[in-house]
């Protein structure tokens, strides 16, 4: 983060470990998603998702804005909602139409929210898969010195 004045990574308390990322990314009840709308404004809006190890998993009616921005533009980023331990992920976003996602998006999700979504609702929908080309994480109390980016 240059100008920031941010310590080395030896500084502060170091860098983060990617599993401190992914506990953050497992748990957050909720991410806000951000789209590049065909005029070339940005799009913000939560969204339910669930991380796999690889990806984040989200599902939208398939003529919302989100998933018409992402038919123009699949570049997004979403962030974690905890702003004092925030995930951030810039990726691409692939729309991922068969069953077999759907099921597992499902799946997934019935288990994180408590709902009983069948794979119908999901097929009748749109599900998407946000792959990460960088992430960045760090901790509010340590700002100097924990900000971490991650790229794959």
């Amino acid at each position: 983060m240059p100008g920031y004045g941010i310590a080395p990574p030896g500084g502060g308390s170091g860098l983060l470990p990617w599993s401190w990322a992914v506990e953050r990314l497992e748990r957050s009840r909720d991410f806000w998603l951000a789209t590049i709308h065909p005029e070339g404004r940005p799009h913000i809006t939560p969204v339910w998702g669930v991380w796999d190890g690889e990806a984040l998993w989200f599902s939208c009616g398939p003529r919302s804005r989100k998933a018409r921005n992402l038919d123009c533009d699949p570049r997004a980023t979403a962030t974690t909602t905890d702003p004092a331990e925030p995930v951030i992920l810039e990726g691409v976003v692939t729309r991922e139409p068969g069953r077999s996602a759907n099921e597992a998006l499902a799946e997934r999700v019935n288990a994180k929210y408590g709902s009983d979504l069948t794979v119908e609702f999901y097929l009748a929908n749109a599900t998407f898969r946000l792959t990460p080309s960088w992430a960045m994480g760090m901790v509010e109390a340590d700002f100097t010195g924990s900000p971490t980016r991650w790229t794959f």
